[in-house]
């Protein structure tokens, strides 16, 4: 059984200095409004809603903390999964939009506990703006990234392949990053980035 099986809800903070102590492995989710994160969490995680999605895209502005037990110790966790605010939805204020700006900039820049991101970019779109910004964001931590294609379903195998290597190209400053085509629907990829997320939280998984 996947670790992330294992995952259930710990804390939701509104503002970073409302997380807890920096401790053990997190793996964090950032990606623009309707890019598929809650899908990709709830599919990695085998949990329906574990992760909730709006319905008004941009509405979802905490940072939900998402446990992984260990199994050697119940009391404690071998890790976290980070589901970040979806950033940049165009109808939001855009003095919203700076505030998460700076809450997500200062977790990628400063969480120290932080072990690796996952970048969720729809496939269908591309890099966008919001995108590019969102890799500034990430360059400069030197982390690892994995960044998933999402709704990889609606392409043909071609045109994914296409998708990875433009990607790779556009956001290659950001360095050590690794692009999976991934659907939620289809389970595209699903195994490929469980087994990054779970090599991030324990290299050495314990069953």
């Amino acid at each position: 059984m996947s670790l992330l099986f294992r995952a259930s809800f710990a804390i939701s903070a509104a503002q970073l200095d409302q997380l807890p102590p920096p401790g053990a492995p997190e793996v964090c989710f950032v990606g623009r409004s309707n890019c598929g994160k809650s899908s990709a969490i709830n599919v990695l995680t085998n949990q329906r809603r574990l992760a909730f999605s709006s319905k008004t895209p941009g509405r979802t502005r905490l940072i939900n903390m998402f446990g992984l037990p260990d199994p050697l110790d119940p009391e404690a966790h071998l890790g976290y999964l980070v589901d970040l605010p979806g950033y940049g939805y165009a109808s939001i204020a855009k003095r919203e939009r700076d505030k998460w700006g700076d809450i997500l900039g200062g977790y990628l820049r400063d969480r120290t506990s932080l072990a690796g991101i996952v970048l969720l970019v729809d496939i269908r779109r591309g890099v966008t703006d919001l995108d590019r910004r969102l890799a500034d964001w990430i360059a400069p931590t030197k982390r690892p990234v994995l960044t998933l294609l999402t709704k990889a379903d609606k392409l043909p195998y071609g045109q994914r392949q296409l998708a990875v290597f433009k990607v790779k190209k556009e956001l290659a400053d950001i360095g050590a990053m690794h692009v999976v085509p991934f659907s939620a629907t289809n389970r595209i990829g699903l195994e490929e980035a469980a087994v990054g997320i779970e090599n991030w939280i324990s290299p050495q998984v314990v069953p």
